[in-house]
């Protein structure tokens, strides 16, 4: 089974990256970020963590028009986010579709509503801090990463008591993961700061040490905190802290604070905390018991002939494929695709195989190869091909003889009206 090796409480500024970028190493001023995270750098480095979870939220870069309370990363690699002036010079990181497909089963299983992304990039809420906590170089990181994107900055946020349930709910899918894999856990955001309006600005190092201190030892007493009553001690973006609990939550009941730093050189203070689990504490329900009831809806469903659920396994395989059909819907692709369909799919990145499975209208072999259904409407939009041409050449039938098997003998598709 997986073990927790611990969890990292760290703040997510964007003033850490520009250190790092700007080789401010031995600069006076901005010298005490790097000292804070040397002693996290070597955790990393003593616990080798197979996995870490990273609960961080997007800073409206990734996550724009489609803001998700709990978002889960199940894609096989995240990129650094073009936050405006290009992305920074650091490689991509790499995720566990496995492990990523178990804890969403979880966490649906124990009622928490998700949504899951892939293809995405990471801003600074990960990987600012994250540039300073793992070893990396060119070939790629020293740890795989479960990103978990909290929507934190936009009205109604979930309750502070609601993040900390989130937390209890990852540490049953980690302890009931089967395989031998040692996960850590991180908490980014905060701590006190503002920096929208006439309140940006505002710090309270006095809440931040408090906060500090009762999420080590008495984290429960943080959780009937209204968001408000947070903002109003820690800033309205500093109220982002419950990321810290959902990470807290995580872990046993009894930790350690094994290294504590706290720096504000600017708008946002630069904190970490290191917690060691003291406590031994058991599983909420047997692991066994879990496996079973996370996949007590889908039991016999992969014995139902033709039928292929979009599982996140399927997604992840079909990804780029699914992402180039879906790709159809813009104009530009369009006129591509209609002029020059190799040109279209090599720009898309995709392999021989899948490039194939397009150019050959393979729609039953799409399917296995792990795209939806409502991507091969979009290709049959754009080709003028109607849905009962598709659904006849999944089942090996001739259009007339599936026509046959309807009631009314109709084709349509999606497509709309173009100029």
């Amino acid at each position: 089974m997986a073990k927790i090796v611990g969890g990292i409480a760290t703040s997510h500024t964007p003033t850490i990256a520009f250190a790092k970028d700007a080789k401010k190493f031995d600069d006076p001023v901005w010298k005490p970020i790097f000292e804070g995270y040397e002693p996290v750098q070597q955790w990393f480095r003593d616990k080798k963590p197979d996995v870490l979870i990273y609960i961080y939220n997007d800073h409206m870069t990734s996550f724009f028009d489609h803001y998700s309370h709990f978002a889960l990363g199940v894609g096989e690699k995240f990129e650094p986010a073009d936050e405006g002036g290009g992305p920074r010079d650091i490689p991509a990181i790499m995720g566990d579709p496995k492990f990523a497909e178990h804890v969403a089963k979880v966490m649906v299983a124990n009622e928490f509503d998700l949504s899951y992304f892939q293809g995405k990039g990471l801003d600074h809420g990960a990987f600012s801090p994250l540039s300073v906590m793992v070893d990396h170089n060119e070939n790629g990181w020293a740890v795989k990463l479960l990103p978990v994107v909290c929507g934190v900055l936009t009205v109604p946020l979930p309750s502070a008591r609601r993040f900390y349930k989130f937390g209890k709910s990852l540490r049953q899918a980690i302890l009931s993961y089967p395989e031998d894999i040692k996960v850590a856990i991180a908490g980014t955001g905060g701590l006190s700061h503002q920096v929208h309006g006439e309140g940006c600005g505002f710090n309270n190092p006095d809440w931040d040490m408090k906060f500090m201190d009762m999420l080590e030892k008495d984290p429960e007493a943080l959780l009937d905190y209204p968001i408000a009553k947070l903002a109003e001690l820690g800033g309205w973006e500093g109220a982002e802290v419950v990321m810290w609990l959902m990470m807290r939550g995580a872990l046993s009941a009894e930790v350690e604070c094994t290294h504590k730093t706290y720096f504000l050189p600017s708008m946002c203070p630069i904190a970490t905390m290191i917690m060691e689990e003291r406590s031994n504490d058991a599983p909420v329900e047997d692991p066994a018991t879990t496996l079973e009831r996370i996949n007590w809806d889908y039991a016999g469903s992969e014995k139902m002939e033709g039928t292929y659920p979009f599982t996140i396994e399927r997604s992840v395989k079909g990804f780029r494929l699914n992402h180039f059909l879906h790709s159809l819907t813009d104009p530009k692709v369009r006129k591509l695709f209609r002029e020059d369909e190799d040109a279209a799919m090599t720009q898309a990145g995709l392999n021989d195989e899948e490039k194939r499975l397009v150019r050959e209208r393979d729609w039953i072999g799409m399917i296995h190869y792990g795209v939806i259904f409502f991507m091969l409407e979009k290709l049959g939009a754009v080709t003028g091909i109607g849905n009962i041409d598709i659904y006849a050449a999944m089942k090996g039938l001739s259009v007339p003889d599936f026509q046959k098997t309807r009631n009314a003998q109709i084709n349509y598709g999606v497509a709309g009206k173009e100029d």
